[in-house]
């Protein structure tokens, strides 16, 4: 694999961690800046309508531009709107400075994926993606806990601080490994645009990502809790289980990408999906018992993010096989997907906490997951629908 997507996925490690990082400082910010927790929280859903909004629309009209300029552009907006929250002097900056870098976010991983895919042979299209995910699942338990920690230590401001500088090293990187040459393909009209949002066999793809992604947040969002509460661990070997579940989450992605090359994102989705489904439930039960309850996270951490490459990989092809022309716009709609997901898990898991039990939210998620599983089977079955046609014709 070529140094390059390295770059990308630090990149992917500063970006990640912004996002996530703002649960662990809710609390901190609210009482620094004198306002309640529902206004504190809307920092987190504001990001995710940044990234909504920035991936498709950013993305389109970004298109005509050189990518490793854009890429650059995008990472220098990073760092500005992580200095604006560093510096905020309110509640109203600190939101500004939440949804520029949510717009960042969309955008570098919609063309993030694009890139990583053409620094690769056709066969490693799918590792490559892995590769530059990895970053973003990382940034999710060991970026996130050691930036809630800087957060709560020196100030929630020296977070943001951190990440600018994280960011700064990723535009760096980008500048020096990044080829000047990538191909791009010519920007997508507004007709073209509107079809890709209107294509039957995207919006299914972009529905399995919601339900997968959505599935999986449904109990991690509650995941610390679990383990103190339900578990009864303390909070310092919470921490640590969170570290080992990211080492988990960085090979099941790896190669959850090297399974989608082998097998394709058809065959390579079943079969996370179902081990997915399959974790949930036992967790559902395991949770009570300490080690049983660590086993199952461990295992639970190779699937819960495997399926990112499969999904992203495929959206491209479909893409080129239905929209060619708008193959950016349809990769940055399925990075708002996982937004999407990311937010609807968090909210139906919040909902099942306060009227059933913590556990609850791994048996209703593995359900949620489940329909993924089962609009992927549909999904392939269309595709060979198709492939019987051509090869009748």
């Amino acid at each position: 694999m070529p140094i390059a997507l390295f770059a990308l996925t630090l990149s992917a490690f500063a970006i990640g961690t912004t996002e996530f990082v703002i649960v662990g400082l809710v609390p901190t910010i609210a009482q620094d800046l004198g306002v309640s927790l529902p206004s504190a929280g809307l920092l987190v859903s504001l990001y995710a309508a940044g990234v909504a909004v920035g991936a498709p629309v950013l993305t389109a009209l970004t298109g005509r531009f050189n990518r490793k300029w854009v890429l650059l552009g995008l990472m220098m907006l990073f760092i500005a709107g992580n200095l604006l929250a560093w510096q905020a002097p309110g509640y109203g900056s600190l939101i500004t400075a939440r949804i520029l870098t949510g717009l960042a976010h969309g955008v570098f991983f919609s063309i993030g994926s694009t890139i990583a895919t053409s620094l690769v042979a056709k066969d490693k299209e799918a590792s490559a993606i892995a590769i530059m995910f990895t970053g973003l699942t990382v940034a999710l338990v060991t970026g996130v806990p050691l930036g809630t920690w800087i957060g709560q230590t020196f100030g929630w401001r020296a977070t943001f601080l951190v990440v600018s500088a994280l960011g700064l090293l990723a535009l760096i990187g980008s500048a020096l490994l990044i080829p000047g040459n990538l191909k791009r393909s010519a920007p997508a009209t507004l007709g073209q645009q509107l079809k890709v949002l209107t294509h039957p066999r995207l919006l299914l793809v972009y529905a399995i990502t919601i339900l997968g992604y959505g599935g999986t947040f449904t109990a991690f969002t509650f995941l610390a809790p679990i383990l103190e509460q339900t578990t009864g661990f303390a909070p310092s070997m919470v921490s640590l289980i969170m570290l080992v579940y990211g080492a988990s989450v960085a090979i099941g992605n790896l190669y959850g990408g090297r399974l989608a090359d082998r097998l394709g994102p058809i065959p390579a989705l079943t079969l996370i999906f179902a081990g997915l489904v399959a974790i949930l439930l036992v967790l559902s039960a395991s949770a009570v018992h300490p080690i049983a309850a660590v086993l199952t996270i461990l295992v639970w951490g190779a699937f819960a993010f495997g399926n990112v490459p499969g999904l992203q990989v495929y959206v491209v092809k479909l893409a080129e096989r239905y929209v060619p022309e708008a193959v950016d716009v349809a990769s940055g709609l399925n990075i708002a997907a996982f937004n999407i997901g990311i937010a609807l898990g968090s909210v139906v898991g919040g909902q099942v906490v306060t009227h059933l039990a913590l556990t609850d939210t791994a048996w209703i998620g593995a359900i949620i997951v489940l329909a993924a599983l089962v609009l992927t089977r549909l999904s392939g079955r269309l595709d060979q629908r198709r492939a019987a046609r051509l090869a009748s014709a």
